[in-house]
């Protein structure tokens, strides 16, 4: 009997969880052939193994604590619900998105075979949920759901029938995807968190799943698979750089430190970080400096993101726009000038963020206490972002 399937008992959950995590290639092996539903995923997998995040989560938040600071339990558990809620929209419509993709990489369609590949491929990171009972060891959590990367870069072109060598170049782009869907997913968590509103977090699990058009609805966002193909082929080039290590050099990181100003708008900077690395194909390089005025200071950062902001520009195909506000915070992401933003504020602890991405290539983010969100905004633009994107099409 399929350890999905309706009736199964848990002990072959616990097997399915053991080997996928231990034995992953043989195991795809059996997935790729066992017979599957899209109930029998969700409810005998996904829905239970999903739940570890959201309810470790919950625990370590609102009773452990980070520094002495607890989440507030009715907040916790809204906030619970409606991760753990938009966690499985995600999964199906990351499915739904992989499925799509097939075609661009010499695979198959086939949407119960694209629903294995993204249930199983997040079972790393649902059981690594675990180490959120004790916010300290959150880093953990990382860690699974980088091995959850692995996964799916072993299971996508078995399962979906794409050959070996456009593996990478699938994979990559399908996680690009998922990060796009992950700052869909938490702005509407964030809307969603802060209004109180649990039905609009069902609703959005709703939503997901009309496909019409070639769209699929996020609640008032919808993801346009046609154009998200089109994309996938722009960007499979810079896979294939990824996959032969041939990605772009970095910019050397005394050419990011002298966009960083030494004054912005009465601020001096005090400090001045730099940094590059990478590994097989994939490298970056970042610049950082503290500003200072008296008792108030930011960070800004400017970080080469190499191949994978090249990758990052399958945004496009995504109407990401978002806008909460609630008892004197909000977030807000979406275009300026044609650049993607993401933007928040905290009007009680003066606490903001502001980052913007630049030529799908750099990221220049500016956050601090005390400052005002036109300042971090001023802070990102002294940055001179015409001349960062003019240095991303000579790269």
């Amino acid at each position: 009997m399929s350890a999905v399937e309706p009736g199964s008992a848990t002990s072959g959950l616990v097997e399915r969880v053991k080997s996928i995590l231990l034995r992953p290639a043989p195991t795809w092996d059996v997935i790729d052939v066992e017979p599957a539903t899209t109930s029998g995923l969700f409810k005998n997998y996904a829905m239970i193994l999903a739940a570890i995040p959201a309810i470790c989560g919950l625990i370590g938040g609102a009773v452990i604590g980070v520094a002495g600071f607890r989440t507030p339990l009715l907040g916790g558990i809204i906030g619970a619900i409606v991760g753990y809620v938009l966690s499985l929209v995600m999964v199906y419509v990351l499915a739904l998105i992989i499925d799509a993709l097939a075609p661009s990489f010499d695979g198959q369609r086939d949407k119960i075979q694209a629903l294995k590949v993204a249930v199983y491929s997040s079972t790393a990171g649902w059981v690594a949920g675990i180490f959120s009972l004790i916010p300290m060891l959150g880093i953990l959590a990382v860690l699974g759901g980088l091995y959850g990367l692995y996964l799916l870069y072993l299971g996508l072109p078995k399962l979906m029938k794409a050959p070996q060598e456009k593996a990478l170049g699938y994979t990559v782009v399908t996680v690009i995807v998922a990060v796009v869907l992950s700052i869909v997913v938490g702005a509407v968590t964030a809307a969603v968190a802060g209004l109180g509103m649990l039905g609009g977090g069902i609703g959005a699990m709703g939503a997901a799943s009309a496909l019409n058009g070639g769209s699929v609805k996020l609640g008032d966002h919808s993801v346009d698979l046609a154009k998200l193909e089109a994309a996938s082929k722009q960007v499979e080039a810079a896979a294939k750089q990824i996959e032969n290590g041939e990605g772009p050099a970095p910019t050397n990181p005394d050419v990011l430190k002298a966009y960083l100003p030494e004054n912005i708008a009465g601020y001096s900077r005090t400090e001045l970080t730099t940094g590059s690395g990478g590994v097989a194909g994939m490298s970056g390089s970042q610049a950082e400096g503290a500003y200072a005025k008296g008792p108030v200071t930011f960070r800004l950062t400017i970080v080469d993101m190499g191949a994978a902001g090249a990758l990052a520009g399958m945004a496009g195909a995504f109407n990401v726009q978002s806008s909460s506000e609630s008892e004197g915070k909000y977030e807000k992401i979406g275009k300026v000038d044609g650049r993607m933003t993401q933007e928040s504020y905290d009007k009680a602890s003066k606490h903001g963020e502001y980052s913007v991405l630049v030529g799908d290539r750099f990221m220049v983010a500016a956050k601090g206490d005390g400052v005002s969100i036109d300042e971090l905004k001023a802070a990102a633009s002294a940055v001179g972002l015409a001349r960062l994107e003019a240095l991303a099409k000579a790269g």
